[in-house]
């Protein structure tokens, strides 16, 4: 039977979610549109299956075809990001961390990682984490001027700490990141050097961004951001550590494997792969660069003054909203986003005093330059008039019409 007969309950609240979806404004910048092949990937009979264990190495016997699907997702995850090895088992992006964190760490050890309120993540060292209550995590931050990394004071923290991991990759920070800066400063005290790609790992797929493959000791990513695949993880590593890693995912900290996940995964990498994705990667920080400056030139601040990602930190203090009032507003008109912290920020993180926007959903929704000057209008009225709920009502129609102009799928 089919869901809508089985469920109608569920049915109707997913056929709900995918109207919300198609008619506003997605700039929440750790989401994207999977395409149908990754969905039907993901929601196919593989996840009938039990696979604990590797490709030519289960525990469970009829596996043949699933090793064949799990062996395609890792060569081509290989070859993507130039790498010696892909781990493509991780369920999420905290569970890759947490995999990584086992692999070269015991209980107790020191690592470093960007403070959380600067852009850095829950499982790069927050006190309510697991990477902050079973390891001693020592924060950097950015400079207060510039808003920017600065990568001498980090390495002198890093000399006077001797963390034996550093991460560097970020859930909240538009600028890039210099690997080979990072590289030095863990040669410097003997560190185990984690990149974090969750947020670029599509640019980078894309070639829009530097890929740390060459200096990370091990790079973590989801698989649902900027490169468009199933909501999952996977690390990556010279093909030496292959081992730690693998052990470190199975059997250390999971059992089976999703496999129509990976299945899901595997296709996503296939589309990464054609050259359609490196004009959508190019998109996507054209479309970043020109929102950023419409939004400048409307008379707000930008954290680090621009964006050189796929990712926009918006400080709201002289505009007298905080971020939780603004993502509200905005929300009530139809477009979706999300309240962040902004470095040295006063209020508190559920408050906070800025919102995050990303462009990789629009982008492959097919909004171009244009569109972004656009949504910067309509963004910035809401802004300025939060309570106003004639014009919140206004700007959402005219979200729904320019959501009717790029349908999510065809």
């Amino acid at each position: 039977m089919s869901l809508k007969q089985t469920d109608g309950q569920i049915y109707g609240l997913i056929q709900d979610e995918f109207a919300y979806q198609k008619n506003t404004l997605r700039l929440i910048a750790s989401e994207n549109y999977a395409s149908r092949a990754v969905m039907e990937a993901a929601g196919s009979v593989i996840t009938n299956k039990y696979a604990e264990g590797y490709p030519g190495k289960r525990y469970y016997a009829g596996n043949q075809y699933i090793d064949q699907i799990e062996t395609l997702a890792i060569e081509r995850a290989k070859k993507l990001f130039d790498v010696g090895h892909a781990n493509v088992q991780p369920h999420s992006g905290a569970s890759a961390n947490v995999a990584t964190f086992f692999a070269y760490l015991e209980p107790g050890d020191k690592f470093m990682g960007l403070e959380l309120s600067h852009g850095g993540h829950l499982t790069h060292g927050s006190p309510v984490n697991f990477s902050g209550k079973w390891f001693r995590p020592v924060s950097y931050g950015v400079d207060e001027k510039t808003e920017d990394l600065d990568y001498d004071l980090i390495m002198k923290k890093a000399k006077e700490e001797k963390p034996k991991l550093i991460i560097c990759g970020y859930t909240a920070y538009p600028l890039v990141i210099d690997f080979k800066a990072f590289r030095e400063i863990c040669d410097a005290v003997g560190a185990v050097m984690m990149a974090d790609i969750s947020h670029f790992a599509g640019l980078v797929a894309g070639g829009v961004y530097p890929n740390p493959a060459k200096f990370a000791d091990v790079i973590t990513s989801t698989t649902h951001k900027t490169l468009r695949g199933p909501r999952g993880a996977m690390i990556m590593c010279k093909e030496e550590n292959a081992k730690q890693i693998d052990k470190a995912v199975f059997p250390g900290m999971q059992g089976g494997p999703l496999e129509n996940i990976i299945a899901a995964k595997a296709v996503c990498y296939h589309e990464a792969l054609q050259p359609e994705f490196k004009q959508y990667a190019s998109q996507v920080v054209k479309n970043a660069k020109v929102l950023g400056e419409e939004l400048v030139s409307s008379g707000l601040r930008l954290v680090a003054g621009k964006t050189e990602t796929h990712l926009i930190l918006v400080d709201l203090t002289q505009k007298g909203i905080t971020g939780k009032d603004a993502q509200i507003s905005l929300e009530e008109s139809g477009i979706i986003l999300n309240r962040n912290t902004i470095p040295f920020d006063k209020q508190s993180p559920f408050i906070t005093s800025g919102i995050r926007l990303g462009t990789a959903a629009l982008t492959t929704r097919g909004m171009k330059e244009s569109e972004m000057k656009h949504i910067s209008s309509m963004i910035v009225k809401v802004l300025e008039n939060p309570n106003d709920s004639e014009l919140k009502l206004k700007i959402k129609k005219q979200v729904s019409e320019l959501c009717g102009q790029f349908p999510i799928y065809n």
